[in-house]
């Protein structure tokens, strides 16, 4: 679990899995997160069917506290993405985590 999927990463699993040059896996997975990018920056949702949904949401400007000071600090208007999981990827990433959870290690009922 200590592994971070790059793009680079994803690349070399479309040259080995599909069969194209590196080259051309790279420029696919390049093509592709572009795409995404292009919609959201035009205030598009992006939606991968079994995958998830990427929303964008526009924050309206609010008043904020700095923790540290209690001092009241305007926060500009923003947008910004969120991520929802699609029911199939929470019921396979949780499906494997059940699969790796260790044993109950509780003791207490053995003497």
């Amino acid at each position: 679990m200590d592994k971070t999927t790059t793009r680079s990463t994803l690349s070399e699993a479309v040259f080995k899995n599909v069969g194209l040059s590196r080259n051309e896996s790279s420029s696919l997975v390049d093509s592709v997160f572009n795409e995404i990018l292009k919609s959201l920056i035009d205030g598009d949702d992006v939606k991968i069917s079994s995958f998830g949904t990427f929303i964008v949401r526009n924050k309206k400007e609010r008043i904020g506290r700095n923790p540290k000071t209690g001092e009241e600090v305007p926060i500009t208007a923003r947008s910004v993405v969120t991520f929802r999981a699609s029911n199939v990827l929470k019921s396979r990433v949780n499906l494997k985590n059940k699969m790796h959870k260790p044993q109950n290690l509780d003791t207490s009922n053995e003497y």
